[in-house]
């Protein structure tokens, strides 16, 4: 079937249609010159147009104010300005490389600030650098049309244009091209929760696309009962991942997809997306935690979505490493290890358990029965960096054998690792969080940023970044040279000989069919084994800044692999037990 949505190329020319039930009057305007459309029982305004070649600018004319095409594949200039049609030859050029899941090692990327110029096409210099350091994937924040020049890509208001600032469409075909030609898998982060606040004109003539009863911090939610809606979002998919060839994507904030049309959507979203072949990999961010998104089927094969971002593992991290346990992290902080081994063998911390962050509420399934490869694992990424108030990463506030504790149990656990781009060789670069509004807006965004952190110890009064400086967003920008440092490359050379590692030992056994696991804590210190049907894994950790003996002799060794596949820290293996220095753990592969 065609797509209800953006410019459909026909014989001859192009048929441009926007859904605008609300409006009075539409019209079509190319060099301008107006073209009234006719509107047909679902509400949708069409117009064909002989002749018109790629490249042609346009916009639609809604009861006489010019608006963007909501579902243009590009833009002269960013959502404010004109769309242009995008020759549709240009989609489907690249097939998914289609690696398995277990192979994943994701690389969090920002397009605006990973390289100097902050394009797609600086960005394929660079992945020969993720190729090396032993990454199997990159996951691009989001990259759909948002206002201004700079913004992170959760603010975006044109969904199906990537934004000018970083390039073409042609150039993104070609990183993603480059990608593959690499085996680099390339996954994109969507955000279908809400739109940015400047350029979403899609209110004033589709009322019924948003429900005004359903309250969220953007505004109105969006009406995921209405199929029509449904749809945009769906063919919005579709487009990045059979248009683009994306590898996968990464659903932004499903928490926030409100109302009772969420499961609807949710089921026929990854229906669609797993009918392709191959499959592309569909990662959840969702502070629900439910587990009956992740379900496996008797193969071991997801069912709907292969895996959630892991923020439960992330904040017991967190806890244990830097001792802050303010506003998210209160509900981690009366056992940061017990949560962590909870993480590291179950999954979510949260099953079902009251937490307060939700006023004493439950939250979460129960997740034990998943397997590992149904989590990412990671220490920082976009969010816990850039939204502090300077964006400092771990490395600023927590001592470096934490830090490499934390890398260590990130790279060798059997969740799907992820890093943030950077941290692979200890960037010193910090994450600031920036945008690029005007006026009253911009004001709005300085004013709550300041006081949002107002009431954190160690903030208040503080001078943070002003995020809509060029300045804050240049300090974002990672500092290639630095990988010219000694201490840069120590970094960069463990995260090789770690993946290495992964790559021989826990790779192998996490695509094989899951048993369970199990866990001991004494007196801080985690031991978890992993049982999978090609082997078993196991890791010791003492997260902790005290020295620490576990009851772990050569019997209990030899069951779990013989001498350790790896350490960080200081670690002494004796014929009791196995002494753990601050900070300090060893992994096995065995039988």
């Amino acid at each position: 079937m065609h797509p209800l949505f953006g410019p459909l190329p026909l014989d001859g020319g192009v048929e441009f249609r926007i859904h605008a039930p609300d409006a009075g009057t539409v019209e079509l305007v190319i060099d301008d010159v107006a073209h009234p459309t006719t509107r047909d029982p679902f509400g949708y305004s069409k117009v064909f147009v002989p002749g018109v070649a790629a490249g042609t600018a346009y916009a639609f004319r809604v009861d006489g104010r010019e608006v963007a095409d909501p579902a243009a594949r590009a833009q002269e200039s960013d959502v404010m300005g004109r769309s242009l049609v995008v020759d549709p030859s240009l989609f489907g050029r690249n097939k998914r490389l289609g690696r398995r899941w277990a192979d994943m090692v994701i690389a969090e990327v920002h397009v605006g600030t990973v390289t100097p110029e902050g394009t797609f096409r600086a960005l394929i210099d660079r992945l020969d650098h993720y190729v090396d350091a032993g990454f199997t994937a990159i996951e691009l924040l989001p990259i759909n049309g948002f206002p201004g020049r700079r913004n992170w890509g959760y603010d975006g208001v044109l969904l199906f244009a990537p934004a000018n600032a970083y390039g073409t469409p042609e150039d993104l075909v070609a990183l993603v091209d480059a990608a593959h030609q690499r085996g680099l898998s390339i996954y994109c982060d969507v955000v279908y929760n809400h739109f940015g606040p400047v350029g979403n004109f899609i209110p004033t003539y589709d009322k019924g696309f948003f429900d005004s009863s359903l309250k969220t911090p953007w505004g109105a939610a969006i009406d995921f009962t209405r199929e029509m809606v449904r749809r945009f979002f769906i063919e919005n998919a579709l487009m990045w991942v059979d248009g683009y060839g994306f590898d996968g994507l990464r659903f932004d904030a499903v928490h926030a997809y409100f109302g009772e049309g969420r499961a609807p959507f949710l089921r026929e979203l990854a229906e669609e997306m797993s009918a392709l072949s191959p499959k592309p990999h569909l990662i959840l961010e969702n502070d629900d935690n439910l587990a009956d998104l992740l379900e496996r089927d008797s193969h071991q094969e997801a069912v709907r979505f292969h895996a959630q971002w892991n923020d439960d593992i992330h904040h017991a991290i967190h806890v244990l490493t830097t001792g802050e346990h303010e506003s998210y992290y209160a509900a981690y902080a009366g056992d940061p290890s017990a949560d962590l081994a909870r993480a590291l063998s179950e999954g979510f911390v949260y099953q079902g358990e009251p937490s307060s962050n939700r006023d004493g509420a439950p939250r979460g399934q129960p997740s034990g029965h998943l397997p590992p490869t149904a989590f990412i694992a990671f220490a920082q990424n976009h969010d816990q960096i850039g939204n502090r108030p300077f964006g400092d990463r771990l490395t600023e506030i927590a001592s470096l054998e934490a830090v490499a504790l934390a890398r260590f149990l990130v790279l060798l656990s059997p969740q799907i690792p992820l890093l943030f781009m950077g941290e692979e060789f200890a960037t010193k670069r910090r994450f600031p969080f920036f945008c690029d509004f005007e006026g009253d807006l911009a004001e709005a965004v300085r004013k709550g940023r300041k006081e949002e952190f107002g009431a954190f110890s160690g903030f208040a009064g503080s001078d943070i970044p002003d995020p809509l400086s060029m300045e804050t967003f240049e300090s974002a920008k990672i500092d290639w040279s630095e990988l010219s440092d000694a201490d840069a490359q120590e970094a960069l050379e463990t995260t090789r000989r770690l993946l290495s590692i992964r790559r021989r030992l826990v790779v192998p056994r996490i695509a094989s069919a899951y048993r369970g696991a199990e866990r001991a804590l004494e007196r801080g210190v985690i031991r978890v084994r992993w049982s999978f049907e090609a082997g078993s894994l196991t890791m010791v950790l003492n997260p902790t800044g005290d020295d620490a003996l576990l009851a772990f002799g050569p019997e209990a060794r030899a069951s779990a692999g013989g001498e350790p596949a790896a350490t960080t820290g200081v670690v002494s293996l004796t014929d009791t037990g196995i002494g753990l220095g601050p900070w300090s753990a060893a992994a096995w592969a065995g039988r």
